[in-house]
């Protein structure tokens, strides 16, 4: 399924953690492993401290090196290393296209990397642009396993939507996953700023029920069959803490639902589970 698979690795935890849960993943599933490094370095800083230029890109290489050394010798990877000159979003994105990757793996924040949301991040703008699914990975790398038990695909009906729960039965039939499709009916009051009468609530429910069964559906077309939730209140804050309260392995989802678009994910849903869940998050990509 990931066959050609990109890290994004700037040597920072996150950056290991990805890189373990991916090398995880190849021993269990096969498939190669090719980490990229990124040397942003601006023209103003450049006239300041040139020589900063190739000890930064020296740097990248050692550290890539050393890191291909240690997956040699732990799981037995033979990983390939790119150290380029660039903005990160960009060489991750270019590379990822020029190599024609399955899969971008990376953490929420790098080296630079504050634990906020995560506006204008390498993150946030690699998903955006990137040509194929971001595994974003958040969690000390002793615990990642690269095996995903029960996934959690927060689904509204959208094409993305469906394709983060397209995505998700093809990871459950290789690891024998359990999946909860879960529709999170919105706030009706912050919706139209009024209150919600009872015949209101009552098509608020029937809305949500036909959404999680065509997501049953659709699921059941390729042969598995899901649990279907459905919560009421802010998307991200009942994503999040279903996804703990059920001790999810992975959260599969779109980019965007029916009201967003393919733009920067700033403030967005998908931003803000990527954010605060506890397990890794795959954002696919139609």
């Amino acid at each position: 399924m990931y066959d050609n698979i990109l890290v994004a690795f700037d040597g920072s935890d996150y950056s290991k953690a990805a890189l373990t849960e991916i090398s995880h993943w190849i021993n269990r599933h096969g498939g190669n492993v090719s980490l990229v490094h990124a040397v942003y370095f601006d023209e103003e800083e450049f006239s300041i401290a040139p020589e900063q230029r190739e000890k930064r890109l020296e740097l990248g290489k050692k550290i890539c090196f050393q890191k291909k050394e240690k997956l040699s010798s732990e799981f037995g990877l033979d990983a390939d290393s790119l150290v380029c000159e660039g903005d990160p979003p960009e060489v991750i994105v270019d590379i990822a296209s020029e190599k024609k990757a399955d899969l971008i793996a990376m953490g929420t924040h790098g080296r630079r990397g504050l634990k906020r949301l995560l506006m204008g991040s390498v993150t946030s703008a690699v998903i955006v642009q990137a040509p194929c699914d971001v595994l974003v990975v958040k969690r000390p790398c002793s615990k990642c396993t690269g095996t995903y038990r029960s996934i959690m695909v927060p689904f509204d009906g959208s094409d993305s939507g469906r394709s983060a729960l397209s995505r998700a039965c093809h990871l459950a039939k290789i690891d024998n996953a359990e999946i909860t499709a879960l529709y999170v009916i919105p706030r009706y009051e912050e919706m139209i700023d009024f209150f919600k009468t009872e015949s209101i609530r009552s098509s608020l429910g029937q809305e949500a029920r036909k959404i999680v069964d065509s997501a049953a559906d659709l699921a059941a077309a390729q042969g598995i069959s899901i649990k279907t939730e459905i919560v009421e209140g802010q998307a991200a804050e009942k994503i999040v803490d279903s996804a703990k309260k059920m001790k999810i392995d992975l959260i599969a989802m779109g980019s965007h639902g029916h009201r967003g678009v393919d733009k920067a994910i700033l403030g967005s849903t998908a931003e803000r589970v990527i954010m605060y869940a506890a397990c890794p998050v795959l954002v696919v990509k139609r």
